[in-house]
């Protein structure tokens, strides 16, 4: 099976992302509906070291698959809302996915496979100097 491949350009740096489509096949199918989304990465507030799309009340609808609270390095993960709002978290370091309420868990619906050696410095920057543009769009 070929994989999709999401194009990926955030704050200064180029990634290139992969479905994961046969372990989280819904709520890719529903990224891939967002697509081309641009907006941007803020740095998470619990989590550890990840940058986060807040979507506030919006109503996804993805059952739980490939759900994890510890996304590797370059695993981006979509938390359909709930116990919190609704997101999608770019890990770049060591994440504990959590919000004030305490753990969650999001469906690992991609990773990044091409660009990696910018995630740290994504992640710095998105820290030290605020809200990075991030666009995504199907190869």
């Amino acid at each position: 099976m070929q994989h999709r491949l999401v194009d990926i350009e955030a704050g200064p740096f180029r990634m290139v992302g992969r479905l994961e489509d046969q372990l989280a096949p819904i709520t890719c199918a529903r990224f891939v509906e967002m697509l081309p989304l641009q907006t941007q990465f803020i740095h998470v507030r619990w989590s550890g070291e990840g940058c986060w799309l807040p979507m506030g009340d919006q109503e996804v609808n993805l059952p739980w698959e490939n759900a994890t609270q510890y996304p590797a390095p370059g695993e981006m993960i979509f938390y359909p809302g709930g116990f919190s709002e609704t997101e999608i978290l770019l890990a770049y370091g060591a994440v504990s996915f959590a919000s004030k309420l305490g753990h969650l868990a999001g469906n690992h619906f991609l990773t990044v496979t091409e660009g990696q050696e910018n995630l740290r410095e994504l992640g710095r920057m998105t820290l030290w100097q605020g809200a990075q543009t991030v666009s995504f769009r199907l190869r």
